[in-house]
């Protein structure tokens, strides 16, 4: 059993002040089979009231409206999980598990994961990748992706910062470069290829000394799930090569990035925006105190302001979506 304190610090400055923000996040990690939320909080400044719900997939939505004047928007998520030892996913399946697939597909709960979505289009760059890697209904579904997700690793480079939050696939398949949403992205578009349900995770990913992933460890991450007979979802993370295991803490899952982002908003006035996102992850054998203050890492050293007086002019939102690129 393992528990994680995660600290989740985002931050939206204004080279001039804005009126009004209004916006949504979805950092609380999941409570499922194996993943419990113990805690969790979510403070803002300037301050206001944060109402929450779940959406049709079953996540944590946060959302709240700063009808003040300010400058700049801090939000902080903080919380502890604690997951349990999943077993071992398996090599490969029964001879029969394409069948077996197929049957669970034909209840029709999982159509929305077989579909193209804003982010998991089948392009011809895409058909052409699926043609190179051999993307066929062939051994049998767990085969074929444990295949793939070395494939997508060996592939791709990772390079922070080489697409943009609303990059298509072609982008990284084109320059074979991107980050882990640009893999996430490819690794479902080819599996709903072959009708093979996949979904986009969002979470964080937690790494020690002796891990060598090459995501970025300060920041959110993303891996696929993929929909198996007897097995269920099973997560698989291409950018790092690996079984979505205890390391893998999961806050929301949805169709692609786009049904996911961890911040999702919309300002009113006249600016330019600047985003800084940092994510700290600590893990521990033992279950932490769970009314401790989590420690504050010296580079998360940011003045809050309070919200200031309404302007006695109102000036139209901007129509502007605000957005965090899962690296």
């Amino acid at each position: 059993m393992n528990f994680y304190s995660i600290r989740h610090l985002t931050r939206f400055r204004y080279s001039q002040p804005i009126t009004e923000s209004i916006m949504e996040t979805r950092v609380r990690p999941r409570s499922d089979a194996n993943q419990h939320c113990l805690t969790f909080s979510l403070s803002v400044s300037p301050r206001c009231r944060v109402f929450s719900y779940r959406d049709h997939q079953g996540n944590n939505v946060q959302h709240f409206d700063i009808p003040g004047e300010h400058n700049q928007l801090v939000i902080v998520a903080e919380s502890v999980v604690e997951q349990q030892v999943l077993p071992d996913v398996p090599s490969f399946l029964a001879p029969d598990a394409w069948q077996a697939l197929d049957s669970m597909i034909a209840t029709g709960d999982y159509w929305e994961m077989l579909l193209p979505s804003a982010f998991a289009v089948e392009t011809p760059a895409l058909t052409l990748l699926a043609s190179q890697m051999g993307v066929t209904r062939r051994d049998d579904p767990l085969m074929l992706v444990h295949e793939l997700n070395t494939r997508l690793y060996e592939y791709f480079e990772y390079e922070p910062r080489s697409t943009r939050v609303d990059s298509p696939i072609d982008e990284a398949i084109v320059s074979g470069k991107g980050v882990c949403q640009d893999f996430a992205h490819t690794m479902i578009a080819l599996l709903r290829h072959v009708r093979i349900p996949a979904r986009y995770v969002s979470g964080y990913l937690y790494r020690s000394r002796e891990d060598h992933d090459r995501s970025t460890p300060d920041a959110t991450h993303a891996w696929v799930d993929v929909l198996l007979p007897h097995l269920g979802w099973v997560g698989f993370d291409p950018t790092n090569n690996l079984v979505a295991h205890h390391r893998h803490i999961r806050t929301a899952v949805g169709r692609d990035y786009a049904d996911v982002p961890p911040t999702h908003g919309i300002y009113r006035g006249s600016t330019e925006s600047e985003l800084y996102v940092a994510v700290h992850v600590d893990a521990s054998a033992e279950p932490p105190a769970l009314d401790r203050k989590l420690p504050i890492p010296d580079d998360w050293s940011v003045l809050v302001e309070r919200a200031q007086q309404l302007p006695k002019v109102n000036i139209p939102f901007v129509d502007l979506q605000q957005m965090q690129q899962q690296q």
